[in-house]
């Protein structure tokens, strides 16, 4: 092989810069295995407070349910509660981790030194997400478990239904989350954003509560944002028995909100890196 051809620009430049990422980020996160026992600690403790308000709103004895029964077609709640939360965890920390990949990469002074290499710079937001990808879907699983066990969550419908909905639900929850790194290449911060976007998705999408219960207003506005569609999904497909025809509906819209998130965090990211490039933006702490 001639050496030189190493430096040319091309698609094997970019798959192995895109596996030197993948490399690197596992590595970082293996030599942290407390961020492990977060992924086995925050499924218990986060939907508990919804839990336990439900339950008292509800009535020790489930009294208090009928509503929620009529309106959901589903007659456990803790499982409801349990599903919405998951997946507000998963878009949340998905905000966090990728979302400020680039900046993190910038802090540890290495951002400046890999844009100047001859590879195509979006594998770096590529590779990132992989092992990110991968703890997401332990989260995911371990979540799945552990409400089983604590909490009693009867999973009643398809697991293989509630796999191909998760992961027909990846490019939307990482699209999203490509566009956030995107702005932070520029911008340097994006919390103001991250809590805008996950308040906005925990008060439309309904992880907690039935959609029926929004103003008309926000019902419509809840359409337009993936994770309602994501969420209905993967309660119909885990704790129902309708079977695909349940969530047919759900994963097409999924798919479509996927492709568009997708296009949207590459394209910003193109802009962004443009600009970043006449500002010296890169460079810049």
């Amino acid at each position: 092989m001639n050496v030189n051809s190493l430096a040319v620009p091309g698609f094997s430049s970019d798959v192995r810069a895109f596996w030197a990422v993948v490399r690197r980020e596992w590595t970082v996160f293996v030599r942290y295995p407390s961020w492990i026992v977060s992924l086995l600690i925050w499924p218990i403790i986060f939907p508990m407070g919804y839990l336990l308000t439900a339950r008292a709103l509800s009535g020790v004895d489930g009294s208090g349910l009928t509503t929620f029964q009529n309106t959901t077609g589903l007659t456990d709640y803790v499982g409801y509660i349990a599903v919405g939360t998951m997946i507000w965890m998963w878009q949340n920390i998905v905000l966090w981790s990728v979302g400020y990949s680039l900046r993190n990469e910038q802090m540890r002074g290495t951002l400046e030194s890999n844009w100047l290499s001859p590879t195509w710079r979006f594998s770096y937001l590529l590779g990132s997400s992989v092992p990110q990808m991968v703890s997401m879907i332990t989260l995911l699983v371990v979540s799945g478990l552990e409400y089983a066990l604590f909490f009693g969550v009867k999973f009643n419908g398809s697991i293989l239904l509630t796999i191909l909905v998760i992961l027909a639900s990846i490019p939307a929850v990482y699209g999203l989350g490509f566009a956030f790194a995107s702005i932070v290449i520029t911008m340097k911060e994006a919390n103001a954003f991250v809590f805008l976007v996950r308040g906005i998705v925990m008060i439309f999408c309904g992880i907690t509560y039935p959609m029926a219960m929004l103003p008309a207003w926000m019902q419509a506005t809840a359409q337009w944002l993936p994770q309602t569609y994501i969420i209905h999904a993967v309660r119909t497909a885990s704790l129902s028995t309708e079977g695909f025809a349940g969530i047919s509906h759900d994963l097409s819209m999924i798919l479509f909100f996927g492709v568009i998130w997708l296009a949207i965090g590459y394209v910003l990211f193109v802009v962004m890196e443009r600009r970043a490039r006449k500002t010296g933006a890169i460079g810049q702490y």
